[in-house]
């Protein structure tokens, strides 16, 4: 269960992750990548984030840069949260498929309709 200490830190850094992803994604265009969510640990040392990147084809090579510049990243939430947070939480990124698994079922759904139903007589 998530405190309310946690809940809040967990939307702040949510917010200005998207920010810092928006202005970065800007920059290089034809890539949205948005923060789906924000797990922070009890100790507010740790902060896993989770990504949604499109287009999806890109989603692993987009996620394994930003790993590489997980650091800049850091730094530039820091200086964000300065005033909010004594300490910034060590950062790691995750890829949330929920989207494309949500996809995936809509596809199959709509291209495999339900067969064999008994009719009435």
């Amino acid at each position: 269960m998530e405190g309310k200490r946690q809940a809040k830190i967990s939307r702040l850094v949510q917010r200005e992750l998207s920010e810092i992803f928006r202005r970065q994604t800007a920059k290089s265009g034809g890539v949205l990548v948005s923060v789906s969510a924000v797990r922070v640990s009890p100790d507010l040392s740790i902060a896993k984030v989770y990504l949604s990147i499109f287009p999806s084809e890109k989603s692993k090579e987009i996620l394994e840069n930003i790993k590489s510049q997980t650091k800049t990243v850091r730094y530039e939430l820091a200086q964000a949260v300065k005033q909010v947070l004594r300490k910034c939480p060590d950062l790691q990124f995750y890829l949330d498929d929920s989207l494309d698994y949500v996809e995936n079922i809509d596809r199959l759904l709509a291209s495999d309709p339900i067969k064999g139903t008994p009719e009435e007589e």
